[in-house]
């Protein structure tokens, strides 16, 4: 039920805050729901549910698909709650890919874009820091607990926890990751702009947040195990910088693990960058355009000129 909320400040006070400073609030706000939600949905996959005694072993993860629709569903809340936080104030972007694409097709001014995208970061950052505080205890258990090479005493599944990597059927290759980054966030932005356009069959009742968390689901459940669908470079890059900071070393930063894969953090970003800005154009290309001559009113006369005027009657 909604009621009228006084401010904790007084009025004078958040003057500064009514523009893009509030704006950049919102999105490091709602980006640090969706990395909280999302990367705390992967720690109880891979390590609190394994090491809780609640499956089979202390490393037994990913049993069938269980584990996986965890995950995806996860994200996906994540999503929704996300955009529900700080939708009002700054459109919910909390994804630089979204901001980048808005910018190419939906007018947003580019003079904003980068505070954006640091805010973003800042926000994924901030909530990796307290997915780990939650969890670091389950984290160490699940890595000593783990055979395989490990960096600083870290395995690969307990950085999946926060970023993302390849599928060892790519053997260390970049461009099917980078493809892989490029559609998934196409489809993304696709839903995205598909959702929120009033000309076409767009969500009504402010229900607009839970349809993109479906789009997020469905992304991640067809599209999901190539390369962890990544799909957002905040959701990446802040929490891929604050495993280096807090251990995992060359997994994180550059992303290299002997053998597998090397200097991956860059696809994660550029990926869904270029896929962003495909996803908006693509919609306009096939749908918008569509949507917007229809929408047009019948063209007007020239000046000094008048309709003619039809009738059914013949004299």
């Amino acid at each position: 039920m909604a009621v009228e909320i006084p401010p904790l400040v007084r009025p004078s006070r958040l003057r500064s805050r009514g523009g893009l400073v509030g704006e950049c609030l919102a999105e490091f706000l709602g980006t640090f729901v969706l990395v909280s939600f999302g990367c705390g949905s992967v720690a109880m996959a891979v390590a609190g549910l394994p090491g809780s005694g609640r499956t089979a072993g202390p490393t037994t993860i990913f049993v069938g698909a269980g584990d996986w629709l965890l995950i995806t569903w996860g994200w996906a809340m994540a999503v929704v709650f996300g955009i529900y936080v700080a939708g009002g104030v700054s459109g919910a972007h909390i994804n630089p890919a979204v901001t980048l694409a808005f910018a190419v097709r939906r007018r947003f001014p580019w003079a904003k874009v980068v505070p954006y995208w640091v805010a973003q970061v800042a926000g994924a950052f901030t909530g990796a820091a307290l997915v780990y505080g939650v969890y670091h205890n389950a984290i160490s258990a699940f890595d000593l607990a783990m055979k395989g090479p490990k960096t600083n005493g870290h395995t690969l599944a307990s950085f999946s926890v926060f970023g993302t990597f390849p599928a060892p059927y790519f053997h260390g290759g970049n461009w099917g990751p980078l493809v892989d980054q490029i559609v998934g966030t196409a489809f993304l932005v696709m839903f995205v702009v598909a959702v929120i356009d009033v000309r076409n069959t767009a969500v009504r009742a402010n229900l607009g947040p839970l349809v993109i968390g479906f789009a997020v689901a469905a992304i991640g459940m067809s599209y999901g195990a190539n390369a962890g669908y990544a799909i957002n470079p905040a959701r990446d890059l802040g929490p891929r910088l604050f495993t280096w900071a807090a251990g995992w070393q060359d997994l994180a930063m550059p992303g290299t693990l002997a053998g597998s894969f090397r200097d991956y953090f860059w696809i994660p970003l550029v990926g869904p960058l270029i896929g962003g800005v495909i996803g908006v154009l693509v919609y306009d290309l096939f749908i918008g355009d569509v949507l917007h001559v229809r929408a047009e009113p019948a063209e007007a006369p020239e000046p000094g000129r008048t309709r003619p005027v039809t009738t059914t009657d013949e004299e």
